[in-house]
């Protein structure tokens, strides 16, 4: 009978039991004491970890733009003086409203030739009613009454010529004509002021007139970031003035060229302008997001604690296990952060107040 028999019930459980405490000290230990109360568990937010297909975001800066397909230049049509200035710098104009009123010298002298072009027609009008009388007398002959005739259509085209000139101009019988706003918009430029004399050779656009309702986004581009811009991205836009409200769009437009003196390219963002809140010259920040092929585990960004130099978040088992579980990010992008290391697929995270579980766990 081996003598050592008796001992060995007593050495394997020693044993296990040593197996038993090395495993359990690595499983990691919630405090025995802690349990979420109830009112906790209707702060808190839980959410599960899964994998996101990657996204990447390149920030921008830029200047916000008027609509160029909606934006009009107006040119005086002929020289004069600014007699009456209707609108400011700034102002909503509907079309067809009347913008300034200007006196010219050259309408006058246009006005003239319609005075004598109605003249001259009165008197081919006679002339032809005259040679029709006189060869119907045998008095002329039918080439007289065809010269008469061709006299009249001169007559009646040199009228008409002056009346269509008129009308294009919108000339007052006064020596006046109107410039009017071409599109409903702003003005937003203003070249003119009151009593102003110009010559249209020498004068450029007196008006811009910006329909608003549209805005563009150019956004600049640096040679090494080229490549992460493609029409259909989305953007995502802050301002200055609107620190706290994004505006979301999509790349529409990728201008392939490189500014000689900065070395950018022009990318171009178009918004809805509800309200009329984003104005042209604004500068902005926007950020181009794409969606990369690979996935990644990730979490909501909010979810995650910064503490010590580490990036913590709070592993929910039930109101009586939640672990403080150290995690390696790879990036945040936006609302998202995206997990290297230190989680598993399926895991349920505190996403909402966590901070304060955090804080009760280690203290």
């Amino acid at each position: 009978m081996n003598r050592f028999a008796p001992l060995l019930p007593f050495a394997l459980s020693l044993t296990l039991a040593g197996c038993s405490h090395k495993e359990a000290e690595t499983e990691p230990k919630p405090d025995a004491g802690f349990s979420l109360s109830d009112t906790m568990l209707r702060e808190i937010k839980i959410d599960t970890v899964h994998a996101q297909p990657v996204r990447d975001e390149l920030t921008l800066s830029g200047q916000i733009a008027s609509d160029g397909d909606k934006t009009v230049k107006v040119y005086p049509l002929v020289g004069g003086v600014v007699e009456q200035l209707s609108v400011e710098l700034g102002d909503h104009v509907t079309k067809g409203q009347v913008l300034a009123v200007i006196r010219s010298g050259e309408i006058a002298d246009l006005q003239n030739q319609r005075s004598s072009a109605g003249t001259d027609l009165d008197i081919a009008r006679k002339n032809l009613q005259v040679a029709e009388d006189q060869f119907e007398a045998g008095l002329a002959s039918e080439r007289d009454v065809t010269l008469a005739r061709k006299e009249l259509q001169r007559a009646q085209s040199n009228l008409g010529k002056t009346r269509k000139q008129m009308n294009v101009y919108g000339v007052s019988d006064d020596g006046t004509y109107e410039l009017r706003a071409p599109i409903s918009g702003f003005i937003t430029e203003k070249n003119v002021t009151d009593h102003m004399q110009f010559n249209a050779d020498n004068v450029g656009n007196l008006f811009t007139v910006s329909n608003l309702d549209d805005i563009w986004i150019l956004a600049n581009v640096f040679e090494s970031d080229i490549s992460k811009v493609k029409e259909g991205y989305a953007a995502d836009v802050t301002t200055l003035s609107y620190p706290d409200k994004h505006f979301t769009g999509r790349i529409d437009k990728v201008f392939n060229v490189l500014d000689p003196e900065s070395k950018v390219m022009k990318v171009r963002v178009r918004l809805k302008n509800p309200g009329y809140l984003l104005k042209p010259e604004m500068y902005a920040q926007i950020k181009v997001q794409n969606t990369e092929s690979r996935q990644m585990l990730a979490v909501p960004a909010k979810s995650v604690v910064f503490d010590k130099d580490r990036n913590f978040v709070m592993v929910f088992k039930d109101r009586s296990h939640v672990e403080t579980r150290e995690v390696k990010l790879a990036k945040t992008v936006g609302e998202v952060s995206y997990v290297q290391s230190g989680l598993r697929d399926g895991e349920r995270i505190i996403g909402q107040n966590q901070l304060l579980v955090y804080d009760e766990l280690n203290d």
